[in-house]
């Protein structure tokens, strides 16, 4: 297993698990090295990607697995990189968040996130379930 930053050869693969992500924002990604990939044998088998909340505070926006690779621990390793990576720029705190319906709540406990709100989106055509605020002192 190999983790690094996103690199623009990496789109095709990129966009097989992250279908969220417009061009321009995959650009910024990799411009900004604000992306990561795991690699299993050459092939791009997780994603991880963040911005800064507030401009100064690391937000990991998605961890996406693919499925025949889950319940392995990647998600884990992707996560301790980029906690790591942001530790050594001298950030304090990070944060995350996941629909209230979502099973990676539980997951972000185990790594040490800690729940610190929440939103409700009910703008027509964009409704969801309650997205939940995770925070991690690092």
């Amino acid at each position: 297993m190999e983790i690094r930053h996103v690199e623009f050869q990496d789109k095709v693969g990129w966009y097989l698990l992250d279908r969220h992500l417009s061009e321009a924002g995959f650009e910024e990604k990799v411009k900004n090295k604000q992306g990561y990939v795991l690699l299993n044998e050459g092939r791009i088998v997780g994603v991880l990607r963040y911005n800064l909340f507030w401009d100064n505070t690391p937000f990991c926006t998605l961890l996406f697995i693919d499925e025949k690779h889950r319940e392995q621990g990647l998600g884990r390793l992707l996560m301790d990189r980029w906690e790591s990576d942001m530790k050594s720029q001298d950030y304090g705190m990070l944060m995350t968040s996941t629909q209230v319906d979502e099973e990676s709540q539980h997951f972000y406990r185990k790594l040490g996130y800690k729940d610190c709100g929440g939103f409700v989106v009910d703008v027509p055509g964009y409704e969801q379930p309650m997205e939940m605020i995770m925070i991690k002192a690092v």
